[in-house]
């Protein structure tokens, strides 16, 4: 049996401006994961994910394609990452097999409830990995992040994919999303492994070392929110706002280039200084195209965390799930802790992971 695992992703700093490339954000992997488990079949295979139901669906393969015979279909991102993936094996010669693929996930606590630690970009990037150890690809990072982020695109159609990066290469990273219209016109007329082995513009995925001092603090607001439905909302109303939008865009780059630097100067202060910078923009992108992304459960938390020394900011598309704070390691963290627990705050025992020479 092959078992392999990705973490889930918390954003730092840059959101909504990742979306455009060429425009830095700084995600961190943490340490809850997604786990895949590949077992060989015969004749049939299936997929099992505690995710959506105990049961598993089951499939057949009808002229080299994965085929459900199941109507109801809630595994997008798997299929995708599966049909990708199997595409790529092809062209290297691999004959296709069956299998049992079960997926497992500490993404979402007890009731199934999600915590904004980019589920579907870590199962996407785990199923990748899993078949990978299957074929015996051999594929290194940027191979399985490029197939991740085309299966993610195919399925969500928006984002930045710095879940993906996050997934795939794990630790603190700076990133810059690519330029996905270049990448769906090269598509059309390349192969998916010239497309694969070619540079994409604008990607930039840049690991970072955090300095020694830095504490992470996670917070739960309890209420999840969807990342592509606000994407979307901010697109929509960016036409309107067009000026405003190019202006958030340029200062949330110079934020976050900023910040990037202070994380290799090991510039605690200037990093804080930054995070209550890039919450302030965001404040200003919600008002502008009115988009709820500090809702005011993310309002409390950061404000809290702030009276408590710490410099905080909601994670990712906002509108709910976490926010996240800086803070340095002499803080102490109990008199936030206690006001988060008043505030009905879930504080959530989250560390920073690393990959350890080979894979989890």
């Amino acid at each position: 049996m092959i078992e392999v695992s990705a973490p889930g992703k918390l954003f730092i700093a840059g959101e909504y401006a990742v979306v455009e490339p060429g425009h830095p954000a700084i995600i961190v992997a943490v340490d809850q994961f997604i786990t895949v488990t590949i077992e060989p079949a015969t004749k049939n295979g299936s997929i099992q994910s505690q995710q959506y139901s105990e049961l598993p669906i089951r499939w057949t393969r009808k002229n080299g394609e994965l085929v459900l015979d199941h109507r109801e279909n809630p595994f997008h991102y798997i299929l995708e990452a599966i049909r990708l993936t199997e595409k790529y094996a092809q062209n290297q010669g691999q004959l296709l097999a069956f299998y049992h693929l079960k997926v497992t996930s500490e993404l979402d606590n007890s009731t199934g409830r999600k915590y904004g630690l980019g589920s579907s970009g870590a199962v996407t990037v785990a199923t990748v990995k899993a078949l990978n150890t299957f074929y015996d690809l051999q594929m290194d990072k940027m191979t399985q992040f490029k197939i991740a982020a085309l299966a993610h695109l195919a399925v969500q159609g928006n984002g930045s994919c710095g879940d993906i990066a996050a997934s795939c290469f794990g630790g603190w990273i700076a990133f810059s999303t690519f330029d996905s219209r270049w990448v769906k016109e090269k598509q059309k007329k390349w192969t998916l492994n010239e497309l694969i082995a070619s540079d994409w513009p604008c990607l930039s995925i840049q690991p970072l070392e955090a300095p020694k001092n830095l504490r992470l603090l996670i917070g739960w607001t309890g209420s999840p929110a969807s990342t592509s439905d606000l994407v979307d909302q901010v697109h929509q109303s960016k036409e309107e706002k067009q000026k405003m939008y190019a202006q958030f865009l340029v200062e949330s780059k110079q934020c976050v280039e900023e910040m990037i630097q202070a994380f290799k100067a090991k510039n605690i202060p200037l990093i804080k200084q930054m995070i209550t910078k890039n919450r302030q923009l965001l404040v200003g992108l919600s008002t502008f195209t009115d988009v709820t992304i500090e809702t005011p459960a993310l309002k409390e938390l950061c404000n809290l965390a702030e009276q408590c020394g710490g410099a905080a900011k909601s994670s990712g598309a906002g509108g709910g799930d976490c926010g996240i704070v800086i803070a340095d390691k002499k803080t102490g963290i109990l008199p936030l802790m206690t006001l988060w627990e008043k505030a009905e705050i879930t504080p959530l025992p989250l560390h920073v992971y690393h990959y350890q020479g080979g894979q989890k």
